[in-house]
């Protein structure tokens, strides 16, 4: 029998090592679309994340400052923050080097020092780096050029951060106890504020003085101009009445030509502005573009952070956006110079260009707002932008190239007419080389042209214009002019004005009613409080002085620990002073007149987030609450029978509805006047305009004259 022997395949298996993956340096920053931007530049041997802002700051539930130990902070993990936390330590264990790439500023610094705590990162390591622009080059550039975490300025923000909570949870509590659960007080938004409120009163006490004017219109040689009343004899004489009027009319002779008695030609620079700052930023989008200043800061960290522009890896179009310097690279400057002599030609460009004057307190610690770089026009960025960021990019190029140029050069003509020892004055201009507004326009700009006119001329008077008006109050702030209020101060900083402003709105302390800032009824009370009991805090001068050792600190000039310490031991006394007499202060409420229709007891008037409110005097056994509805008597246009009460939306903005509702459905987001438009029949309604109202028809086809 064959035997048959079966080979066994033996097959070796080759033994490979897997070779490990090299480790990456990590970068942390805020926000994830600068992670993305940084991560395009910096290659495939960086990783980049980010910490979403903050990962640590104090306990929201109590004080977290130990005052008997130097005040030192008790931070603790931000809650929500868990899971970023945890990644960050995740990927700083698996990491080469890591790297803190946050704002540069005083808040980021202080971002960099608690992510730098929470991952345990040695203090006397060169892992911060910071940049003006999120450009490649400049990114590079800081990463070549790390340094250690500055302390002073980690201070200056940590000594910020106790002084405010040391204020808003020692005012708190007594203005809760005395107006309602909920409020707040801060040192910035207590003197914001307080400039709203003053301004209110010195309107409500305003009393207008009556003067009058006399516009009058001359011709010489068949061409027409205008002039004004200015005076006797060379001298100014004011208008107080129609009877000052009358006696200035009296001495004209009408069939008498006025002698030109004086021609002055002259020839005025008016120089560009410089490029934007913080506050200059978020005055002129508001002024100009009708932005809010908490959607200017948004829109200007998008612009910073990075934008797709197609060309590889998005770019920051801007510089850093919180600034107080109007200081320019070289670099910046001689890119302006060689972009307006290729677009405008040379004679536009400024051999020296304009500096601005540094703010008193301004750090001068970064550049001026400015495109990063100026050959991106907003025409070529504009189809990778949203229309705000377009608009606002628009406004900070153009700034910045008009501060580069040369000046408008504008030929002025005075003119002096007399008769009769009576002076008309006349005024014209017109622009000979346009300069710098080629570029940036501050407004309308017309020409005002008058007749070629020498001395020993004469021009006949063709009719004239008495016209009575009264001197007007200050108007109430906008946004813009309250930043520029505060800068001018020296309240704040730039990184606090956005927030400041958004605060006393959320709270309800003030309002915006056609842009302008009104205090409400609950703001006058927070303010009357922490005016009597806390006076240093709404103290423009004193908040002023703080801000100032804050910058100490960051300079190293100050100790953050002692600085605190001066603010808190003065202000404590008032605190305890506070309680004791707040303590004895009865705010009874007052009765709203009717019954509650629920319980039958009597309802009283409580003051709420939006204002008053009727309420049951049994609060809580009985929660029956009405809106106080503003009656305006006006008879409804649609059905007749109910009168038109004001009333508030969701969103507090105030309209007007039928008292009948849901009877009547009638509804008007302007007040109805009670009269109907002469043309259409429409009811006519009151619209608010910039500077008063104006009656107007809904349908467009009737206007009555603005009213002030």
């Amino acid at each position: 029998m064959a035997t048959s022997t079966t080979k066994k395949k033996t097959t070796s298996k080759r033994k490979t090592t897997r070779r490990a993956k090299p480790k990456k340096k990590l970068v942390i920053v805020e926000s994830p679309s600068k992670a993305k931007t940084i991560g395009k530049f910096l290659g495939r041997s960086y990783k980049v994340v980010a910490s979403l802002g903050h990962v640590r700051d104090l306990p929201k539930s109590r004080m977290g400052v130990d005052i008997e130990n130097d005040y030192q902070p008790d931070y603790i993990s931000i809650r929500g923050k868990g899971d970023v936390i945890k990644e960050l330590r995740k990927d700083a264990k698996n990491a080469k080097a890591v790297y803190l790439a946050s704002d540069p500023d005083r808040e980021g610094e202080a971002i960099a020092w608690h992510v730098s705590n929470i991952l345990k990162l040695d203090d006397s390591e060169k892992n911060r780096v910071t940049f003006n622009e999120i450009t490649k080059d400049a990114v590079k550039e800081a990463f070549n050029e790390p340094r250690t975490i500055n302390m002073d300025l980690v201070d200056a923000q940590q000594a910020r951060r106790v002084l405010d909570r040391l204020v808003g949870y020692s005012i708190s509590p007594i203005l809760w106890k005395k107006v309602k659960k909920g409020l707040s007080a801060g040192r910035v938004q207590s003197v914001a504020l307080n400039l709203i409120i003053q301004r209110e009163n010195e309107i409500r006490n305003f009393k207008p003085e009556e003067y009058w004017t006399i516009d009058a219109e001359f011709k010489h040689n068949r061409e027409k101009f205008k002039a004004t009343f200015f005076g006797e004899n060379g001298k100014k004489v004011s208008l107080k009445n129609n009877n000052d009027v009358q006696q200035v009319l009296s001495k004209l002779d009408k069939n008498k030509d006025f002698a030109i008695t004086k021609v002055t030609k002259r020839e005025r620079k008016r120089q560009p502005q410089p490029p934007f700052t913080t506050s200059t930023m978020q005055q002129d989008a508001n002024r100009r573009l009708n932005f809010r200043t908490r959607k200017t800061m948004m829109t200007a960290q998008m612009l910073y952070e990075g934008i797709d522009i197609k060309q590889g890896a998005p770019v920051g179009l801007i510089t850093y956006m919180r600034t107080d310097s109007t200081r320019i690279a070289s670099i910046a400057k001689h890119e302006a110079s060689k972009f307006i002599h290729e677009e405008y030609g040379g004679e536009y460009a400024a051999v020296k260009p304009i500096k601005g004057k540094l703010p008193e307190g301004a750090q001068d610690a970064h550049e001026a707002i400015r495109p990063t770089s100026v050959f991106r026009a907003p025409a070529k960025m504009k189809p990778y932008l949203t229309n705000d960021q377009y608009k606002l990019y628009s406004l900070i190029w153009s700034r910045f190239v008009a501060s580069q140029m040369t000046p408008e050069i504008i030929d002025t003509m005075n003119v002096n007419l007399q008769q009769n020892n009576v002076d008309f004055r006349a005024s014209g201009s017109k622009v000979k080389f346009a300069g710098f507004t080629k570029v940036y326009k501050r407004g309308k700009e017309k020409d005002n042209l008058l007749p070629e006119l020498k001395e020993g001329d004469s021009a006949q008077m063709v009719s004239d214009d008495p016209a009575q008006h009264f001197t007007q109050p200050p108007a109430r702030y906008t946004e813009a002019a309250l930043i520029k209020t505060l800068e001018e101060n020296g309240v704040g900083r730039p990184s606090t004005y956005a927030p400041t402003l958004d605060t006393i709105q959320r709270r309800y302390y003030v309002r915006l009613v056609s842009r302008h800032f009104e205090p409400t009824e609950l703001g006058e009370i927070v303010n009357t409080i922490i005016e009597k009991q806390f006076p240093d805090i709404v103290n423009a001068k004193f908040t002023a002085d703080v801000e100032d050792k804050l910058d100490q600190i960051e300079e190293g000039k100050q100790n953050w620990v002692r600085v605190v310490d001066s603010f808190y031991q003065p202000f404590s006394k008032e605190v305890s002073t506070a309680e004791s007499e707040v303590s004895k202060i009865e705010m009874k409420d007052e009765l709203a007149g009717m019954d509650c229709d629920i319980c039958g007891a009597p309802m009283v008037v409580k003051m709420g987030r939006y204002g008053k409110f009727y309420a049951c005097s049994r609060f809580p056994e009985c929660r029956n609450t009405k809106a106080i509805v503003k009656d305006t008597g006006i008879p409804c246009p649609k059905c007749g029978q109910g009168t038109v009460v004001e009333r508030k939306s969701k969103n507090n903005r105030v309209f007007y509805g039928c008292s009948r509702y849901p009877d009547c459905d009638f509804v008007s987001w302007d007040k109805p006047i009670g009269r109907n438009c002469p043309k259409d029949g429409h009811f006519l309604v009151e619209k608010k305009i910039k500077g008063g109202t104006q009656v107007v028809c809904p349908n467009g086809d009737y206007e009555e004259e603005p009213q002030k």
